[in-house]
């Protein structure tokens, strides 16, 4: 959407918004540096960064209220369970909303007048049209620029190979529990000091986030990163998913890069991969 704005095919951007849980690939950062230098500042389209702080350290801080991350759980009896996702409304929806009322001149808790809204730019293609929903604010009304203009996730692919930017990471925590094998074995194969800390994460809330221990909220089961519910150091992450499965026998022409980044679902606050089906 913002290379389109830059080349005027959508309206010109007010702001782009990044949201930042403190938490993400370094190759995202890297990315998103170099879209700020080569397309946004030429188009004179300013990148707001916003946070809610480090989702990793928030986790393992006794004295911080943590909005839980969806933890696959082991209860005593051997029967799985998962934690409550809240961190998408925490360190993704707030900081933007937040964003948001400071443009607008009415920062929280200042009411917003009626009629004094943003209009909001979501990157939902044609792919994922369920996921494109009404704001729960009335200071923000959302659009969906890629499903007016048709454009299905491939379409959008081959728009940014056009323009060199072939190679485009997903934005997602380094220790998402969402992630599928492919991004696993992404994260180990790649970058090995991302995977010593991704590791290092998962042992140490094995017993739940550290500020519920401290409150004497102790988890009654186990938690891991991995679906398996077992140990990210050695969990089955070199077996294909059912998903991956599923592509190989659909997609007679996927290409192996394909698959290797798994699951189409992005994570952003409107489309985390979570909420799929």
């Amino acid at each position: 959407m913002l290379l389109l704005s830059a080349l005027g095919e959508l309206p010109k951007l007010d702001y782009a918004i990044f949201s930042d849980t403190g938490w993400e690939p370094s190759a995202v950062y890297r990315h998103l540096d170099e879209v700020e230098r080569r397309i946004a500042r030429p188009a004179n389209i300013p990148i707001l960064r916003v946070s809610s702080g480090n989702i990793r350290e928030d986790a393992l801080d006794p004295a911080h209220r943590f909005a839980s991350m969806p933890l696959y759980i082991l209860n005593k009896d051997g029967s799985p369970g998962m934690t409550r996702r809240q961190c998408t409304g925490e360190y993704k929806i707030k900081p933007i909303k937040r964003e948001v009322r400071r443009i607008l001149g009415y920062p929280y808790p200042a009411r917003v007048p009626r009629g004094v809204f943003v209009e909001q730019w979501i990157g939902i293609s044609t792919d994922e049209f369920h996921r494109a929903k009404d704001s729960d604010v009335k200071y923000t009304r959302h659009t969906f620029p890629l499903i007016d203009l048709d454009l299905s996730r491939a379409d959008c692919l081959r728009l940014l190979a056009e323009h060199g930017w072939e190679s485009t990471p997903k934005s997602a925590c380094l220790g998402c529990p969402f992630h599928g094998n492919a991004q696993w074995r992404q994260i180990r194969d790649e970058s090995p000091k991302e995977w010593a800390d991704v590791v290092e994460f998962d042992e140490r809330i094995r017993a739940g986030n550290a500020r519920a221990n401290a409150d004497g909220r102790p988890l009654l089961g186990q938690a891991y990163l991995h679906r398996s519910r077992q140990p990210l150091a050695i969990a089955p992450i070199d077996k294909l998913t059912r998903n991956e499965l599923r592509a190989l026998q659909q997609q007679a022409e996927v290409t192996e890069d394909e698959l290797e980044l798994g699951s189409e679902g992005g994570c952003s606050p409107f489309s985390c991969r979570g909420e799929a089906a």
